[in-house]
């Protein structure tokens, strides 16, 4: 059927451990780059997919939208990259081109989007396997171009991290005198400090894990806020103008709400297996807005990749092989890594 198979990993069914698995990949049509993935970083989202944590899955599945390599081969009618390249590629592999997101650049808010795995191409048969493997082909507009100044290791969080915090600190004015609160310190939550301190932001970095306060002044914020300490978070009431909850485990935003000012937002990008409450009172008594940001659409990431670039900035990660994942996941669920996993194909 004109397909490859290259080395991968794959979870063969609901809650397994991943194992070894033969990846198909198609041959290249006119606008496909080849390309020899060097790094795949392990997102959350990777876990709670394969364990069926957030809607029915699509298995064998071959997880990773945070992958960094080189271009291999390029397909006949391909302008915008050639051999060598340095690219990456991010959770999304198409789009249907002519909605309003997609017009807008937004084709991470494509009713069809085609997931970098755990989804269908946009033929609608055909099953995309991600990044947990040694090659992949993906159509031009998706691929992405990493700066010199960044390593391929460190810059495939930035596919999915990255791009994740750097839009809502992007759409919602994070920059010089803006008091930005960023919630959670994870894969998610250390990127966002990085990146609003690198805005020219205040940054606020709010955990309920007094161990993170040393990080989160060495990544740039300027004030941490301990949520579990009420007089804490009682003094800090109305003291934000920005905040990006990342957190994957919480019921009530209330008390993150209670901490914006006048016209302050909270943009939801983490992603609970359970419903949130919020009170009506926590949003009418300030205006305060409460929104949702998934990941970015194809412009921004290429620019959040050059921002990156410009400030030196990549992912705090922990560089594991392959036959490392299972035990990988079980610490990512524990948060028990500084910040990120990333896979080292040369481990296959």
């Amino acid at each position: 059927d004109g397909r490859m198979q290259v080395a991968g990993y794959a979870a063969p069914a609901p809650n397994a451990p991943l194992e070894p698995f033969a990846v198909p990949r198609r041959e290249l049509g006119g606008h496909d780059v080849g390309i020899d993935i060097v790094y795949s970083g392990i997102c959350h989202s990777d876990i709670h997919q394969a364990r069926e944590e957030w809607f029915t899955s699509i298995f064998p599945m071959v997880p990773g939208h945070e992958i960094a390599g080189i271009v291999s081969e390029v397909g006949p009618e391909v302008t915008t990259y050639k051999v060598g390249d340095r690219v990456g590629v991010g959770c999304n592999v198409g789009s249907c081109g002519t909605c309003k997101p997609c017009q807008l650049g937004q084709e991470s808010y494509c009713a069809s989007v085609a997931p970098t795995y755990n989804g269908y191409e946009m033929d609608k048969v055909t099953p995309t396997y991600g990044g947990y493997s040694k090659y992949v082909v993906t159509d031009e507009k998706f691929v992405f171009r990493i700066p010199d100044s960044i390593g391929l290791d460190v810059a495939a969080p930035l596919l999915c991290a990255g791009i994740t915090l750097y839009q809502p600190l992007d759409i919602f004015g994070a920059g010089p005198g803006v008091r930005v609160g960023i919630v959670g310190l994870g894969g998610l939550g250390h990127m966002g400090v990085k990146i609003a301190a690198a805005m020219g932001a205040e940054v606020t970095l709010i955990s309920h894990s007094p161990s993170k306060e040393e990080d989160a002044y060495r990544l740039g914020a300027t004030k941490f806020l301990l949520s579990s300490d009420t007089s804490q978070m009682k003094d800090a009431r109305s003291s934000l103008d920005l905040i990006v909850n990342t957190a994957s485990s919480q019921t009530s935003v209330d008390p993150y709400m209670r901490l914006l000012d006048f016209d302050g937002t909270m943009a939801i990008v983490g992603l609970p297996e359970n419903d949130l409450t919020v009170s009506a009172f926590s949003l009418v008594g300030g205006r305060r807005r409460l929104v949702g940001t998934n990941n970015g659409g194809v412009p921004q990431t290429q620019e959040m990749l050059d921002f990156c670039g410009a400030h030196g900035l990549g992912a705090d990660i922990e560089v594991i092989p392959f036959e490392y994942v299972n035990q990988a996941w079980e610490r990512v669920v524990a948060s028990d890594v500084k910040y990120r996993f990333v896979l080292d194909t040369a481990t296959l």
